[in-house]
């Protein structure tokens, strides 16, 4: 895999530069900075975008422009967005840009803090699925987006059962585990997972979204009572785009 780091760290960068090249990727380029960043896809045309959220000059939100910039420009490339801290607002709004876009569906997206690098096998487990097409939430992103306070009506239509199911869902757990976690059989996972498109308006489309759209449905509904994420759970939250 080819794979475009921007990272203003030297040791972070160079970490990972040496674990990908170690792990059998290829690193076109490592940038300390999103200023050369739209020369540099053209030119090299990766495979997959790492960047980080805070970039000079200002280490407030280079690195997240730089990524919603991508997002947009050149939507079918896979990002990954690393973080020192859970950035609520940042990764909202990275989550929200995901679905159709004029130019076809948006492609897959991670948001991981920086913590998970150390884990070697989670991390490029991580790196390959995104760019497989799997959407890689960390639980502490998806723990904290959990509280936030807008309400969905479509949310209190959901019986308990398919709010556990959706929360999980947003955990990025196959429905095989969500059957093993609930005690259920994996029809009736089918059927509680159809229920939810139904009530949440996700109607079948050539993107196969509507598993993502509805973990965002659950992330950004607040107010509910319904299961939360584990913070303590040590993987990444994976969604893919299946169904």
């Amino acid at each position: 895999m080819r794979i475009l780091i921007v990272e203003d760290s030297v040791l972070l960068r160079e970490g990972l530069v040496r674990l990908l090249e170690d792990t059998g990727h290829e690193v076109v380029a490592a940038l300390p900075d999103a200023s050369a960043l739209d020369e540099t896809v053209d030119a090299s045309a990766p495979d997959l975008c790492i960047l980080d959220v805070r970039l000079p000059p200002t280490f407030v939100d280079e690195g997240i422009r730089a990524a919603l910039s991508l997002r947009r420009r050149v939507p079918q490339l896979p990002l990954l967005v690393l973080s020192q801290y859970v950035e609520e607002r940042y990764a909202s709004d990275l989550i929200t840009a995901q679905g159709v876009t004029a130019q076809g569906s948006a492609g897959p997206l991670g948001y991981l803090l920086k913590d998970r690098v150390a884990d070697v096998a989670e991390f490029i487990e991580s790196v390959e699925r995104i760019a497989a097409g799997a959407t890689v939430l960390d639980p502490e992103v998806v723990a904290q987006l959990l509280t936030r306070r807008n309400q969905d009506d479509r949310m209190l239509s959901l019986t308990d059962r398919e709010r556990a199911v959706l929360a999980m869902i947003a955990e990025g757990k196959s429905n095989q585990a969500i059957a093993a976690t609930l005690y259920l059989s994996a029809a009736s996972v089918e059927k509680h997972i159809t229920a939810i498109f139904q009530k949440l308006g996700l109607e079948p489309d050539e993107s196969g979204n509507r598993r993502v759209l509805a973990a965002i449905a659950h992330l950004e509904s607040t107010g509910l009572s319904g299961p939360q994420t584990a913070p303590a759970r040590t993987g990444s939250a994976q969604t893919g785009t299946s169904r």
